[in-house]
């Protein structure tokens, strides 16, 4: 994750990183946050479970879930890119397609 954390720390994003789901819930209720980065495979847990969790304390939030970081780092920067600049637009696709 330090890389991912470099890459967007060098394009201009302030980050704070969560260790464990219980941390990234806190900093969630307690710090303004833009978007969120989570990964599919957590230890412990699901990102899919934390996910759900996030959008009941803040529905507004962006949340990108990906599965590793490497090979999907420049992908990333461009998806949270564009999540953070058109948020309404990405929720639309996205609950469109889920049902």
């Amino acid at each position: 994750m330090g890389a991912l954390k470099s890459t967007l720390e060098k394009a201009g994003y302030a980050v704070t990183s969560a260790t464990t789901g219980e941390q990234a819930l806190r900093l969630l209720t307690t710090m303004h946050v833009d978007g969120v980065l989570l990964e599919y495979d957590l230890p412990g847990g699901s990102g899919s479970a934390l996910r759900t969790e996030m959008k009941q304390i803040n529905p507004d939030v962006p949340i990108l879930m990906f599965a590793g970081v490497d090979s999907q780092r420049p992908f990333l920067l461009r998806f949270l890119e564009a999540l953070l600049r058109y948020p309404e637009r990405h929720e639309r696709v996205l609950r469109d397609s889920d049902g």
